[in-house]
């Protein structure tokens, strides 16, 4: 059954992803769709929160992996300025740690960089309505994961929030001083978390933490 939108009014898009082939070609699916309207575009989390703030679109399309602040940064501070704030996260990661990472975080949704446009719509439709919206392919794989083992063996899920980012910004390489810089805190307290990080994951150095992250498929 197709899912049409049911509000008069067309529904409010803010693209926030660092590609801007990317952020094209979106919008120009979004725009060609019934009652759907891009407000406005961002090539970074930090623009893209001044746009919200500016804005206040009904739906954010948010990247994770961008330059200067990340996915991860840039919905904090959307849900902090609104906490009804609706984010439809997509990535090019296909992962079910990410997914509920990102939930947790307050996203309203996920979906990958490789879904079709159909899924798109939907999403955003879905994520309008109030509904969470994860990928098919996505929610079968968390269902079944979920279903066939003792999530409490993920070694990830002994990390908070703000310890997830940081774990996944010290994967990607990012300094100390970087990483402090991406989510507004001090580099002091960027090595406590790391400290926290290093000592609940059991590991001993970069290496190991950056061949866990790769089992896990977070980077």
């Amino acid at each position: 059954m197709m899912i049409t939108n049911q509000i008069n009014l067309p529904i409010t898009v803010i693209l926030i992803d660092d590609h801007p082939v990317v952020r094209d070609g979106y919008r120009r699916l979004l725009e060609t769709t019934e009652n759907i309207r891009v407000v406005a575009e961002a090539a970074d989390g930090e623009t893209g929160y001044v746009l919200y703030r500016q804005h206040t679109p009904d739906i954010v399309i948010l990247d994770l992996n961008m330059t200067g602040i990340d996915g991860f940064e840039t919905m904090r501070r959307i849900k902090a300025y609104d906490p009804a704030a609706r984010i439809l996260v997509f990535s090019m990661v296909n992962n079910e740690t990410l997914v509920q990472r990102v939930l947790k975080a307050g996203a309203a949704g996920y979906i990958t960089k490789q879904c079709g446009a159909k899924l798109m719509i939907q999403a955003v439709y879905q994520v309008k309505s109030g509904k969470i919206y994860i990928e098919p392919e996505l929610a079968l794989q968390l269902a079944t994961n979920l279903t066939v083992q003792d999530t409490s063996e993920d070694p990830l899920n002994a990390l908070s929030n703000r310890e997830f980012q940081i774990f996944k910004l010290m994967a990607e390489g990012k300094s100390t001083s970087q990483i402090a810089t991406i989510i507004s805190i001090s580099a002091k307290t960027v090595s406590v978390h790391h400290s926290h990080v290093m000592k609940k994951l059991k590991l001993e150095n970069m290496v190991q933490l950056v061949r866990l992250a790769m089992e896990c498929r977070i980077i």
